[in-house]
């Protein structure tokens, strides 16, 4: 099966250079280019995109507010966002997995490591193994003004003990097969937890599960599940 990529990036030649990549790939295939979040939204639904390749710093509807519009639309719901950006260190990036982002990669990332990734979050897996993304959602965590206070709360209290076990694993960055050598359970065991654990606290991925629970408390900055 092929995966249907949109790039979207305000940047022509950018837009270009991931378009022979991609394409050059057997089982991926570019099936549209935005240069703006407006554009990104409109034809990850009429290209039927699975991923979408979102640069943040866009003019207009910027990446940030292109995610969360995808995240919102129920026609989009198996649309995957990965986000692309030239600062690894940067808050929108953060905003952008709360809003229902799969991940992200720095724009220096090497060619096989993005076709990885895309074939990553087109498979329903989040981009979360880089400790640049756990660092990342830990710093702003760790400043109070930067917490929401506002919105769908979390409730981690939905889940069952071993769900709690498992999503804090899962945060950690752990995947699912690793989470199950782990517990000694199977990989299936774990996707299943996984999948309820989203479900009980209406989250769209596994990206807003680990925000999720560093913003709960279940994991801790500079603590994570050891």
């Amino acid at each position: 099966m092929t995966t249907r990529v949109l790039i979207a990036d305000d940047q022509a030649l950018i837009r270009a250079g991931f378009r022979v990549l991609v394409d050059g790939a057997d089982d991926l295939t570019v099936v549209g280019e935005a240069g703006d979040g407006e554009q990104a939204v409109a034809l990850a639904k009429s290209e039927r995109a699975d991923v979408v390749l979102m640069d943040i710093r866009m003019p207009g509807v910027d990446g940030l507010e292109a995610t969360r519009r995808i995240g919102a639309d129920e026609d989009l719901a198996g649309v995957k966002v990965l986000v692309l950006t030239t600062f690894e260190l940067d808050e929108y990036v953060y905003l952008a997995l709360r809003a229902g982002a799969s991940g992200f990669l720095g724009k220096s990332v090497e060619p096989e490591d993005l076709l990885d990734a895309i074939r990553l979050v087109a498979a329903g897996e989040a981009l979360l193994s880089p400790v640049a993304t756990r660092s990342l959602i830990a710093s702003f965590l760790a400043q109070p003004s930067r917490v929401e206070t506002a919105g769908r709360p979390t409730r981690l209290e939905r889940l069952t003990d071993r769900e709690r076990e498992i999503v804090a694993l899962v945060a950690a960055g752990l995947t699912n097969d690793e989470v199950a050598e782990r517990l000694v359970i199977s990989p299936l065991t774990v996707k299943t937890h996984v999948n309820r654990s989203m479900a009980k606290l209406d989250l769209r991925d596994r990206a807003q599960l680990v925000v999720a629970a560093y913003q709960s408390g279940l994991v801790r900055v500079g603590n994570p599940a050891s």
